[in-house]
């Protein structure tokens, strides 16, 4: 099988080598890396030419936000499978690809998934938080709970199915996405038990109170969006299983 990763970078010199080494290192033979470069003025595009340690399909232009880069990026992707992995973020071990194709080869899937590793942003050695995708049903949806975006991994037919994101969406066009396809309950998927992906703790969707208030409020109208029943309460009763991560990060 052959897999597309798409990283979204803007302004990320000093990050994306992390990324760019990642994917060069995984043992699946098959990859294709598309990165979508937000017409960083920082250099970026040009140290992912240099940088790369195998062919990358390279589209620097200005985007619209991080839905809209996915977006272009899925629009160039060809290989079989598709998945998201961010500028910083890389691949828990070397056999991360190689391990969701045989589970794709083993059983009649549409996704799988795993757990992301939120570390510290100083010192990527430090795990803060494991977020556990384990913890995912699509009855969970109207209570704010998805597989990790970074450690999922789709068949490319399913975005031709259900189409692209949602770019009206500031950070939970992701949560949208899961809302939309696993909503209605007809998506197979299979989530692996282990971390597959390490994140630097800062991103978009762990800056703070305040992302996470828009977030919130953000999951509550793709909900309405997919005919999903929610409400703030329901979707607000995620975070003590949130708190619970930092406890529990091994």
């Amino acid at each position: 099988m052959k897999v597309s990763i798409v990283t979204a970078v803007r302004n990320g010199a000093k990050t994306i080598g992390v990324t760019l080494a990642s994917v060069a290192g995984q043992t699946h033979p098959d990859i294709e890396h598309v990165v979508v470069d937000g017409a960083s003025t920082d250099g970026t595009a040009e140290l992912v030419h240099q940088q790369a340690q195998r062919p990358v399909r390279v589209l620097s232009e200005p985007d619209r936000g991080v839905y809209d880069a996915f977006n272009k990026g899925l629009k160039l992707c060809t290989g079989d499978l598709v998945a998201f992995l961010n500028c910083a973020d890389s691949y828990w071990t070397p056999t991360v690809v190689a391990d969701v194709v045989a589970r794709f080869a083993s059983g009649d899937v549409d996704a799988v998934f795993g757990d992301v590793m939120i570390v510290d942003a100083e010192d990527t050695s430090v795990p803060v938080r494991r977020y556990r995708s384990s913890r995912f049903r699509p009855s969970r949806i109207a209570y704010g709970f998805m597989p990790a975006h970074p450690a999922l991994f789709l068949r490319r037919s399913i975005y031709e199915r259900y189409g692209p994101y949602d770019i009206s969406y500031r950070i939970a066009g992701d949560f949208e996405y899961i809302a939309r396809i696993f909503g209605k309950l007809t998506l197979r998927y299979a989530c692996l038990p282990q971390c597959m992906v390490r994140m630097p703790r800062g991103g978009l969707s762990t800056a703070g109170p305040r992302s996470n208030w828009i977030i919130t409020r953000e999951m509550q109208r793709a909900c309405a969006q997919n005919s999903i029943p929610t409400n703030l309460f329901k979707l607000l009763l995620r975070f003590p299983i949130k708190i619970s991560e930092f406890f529990a990060v091994g």
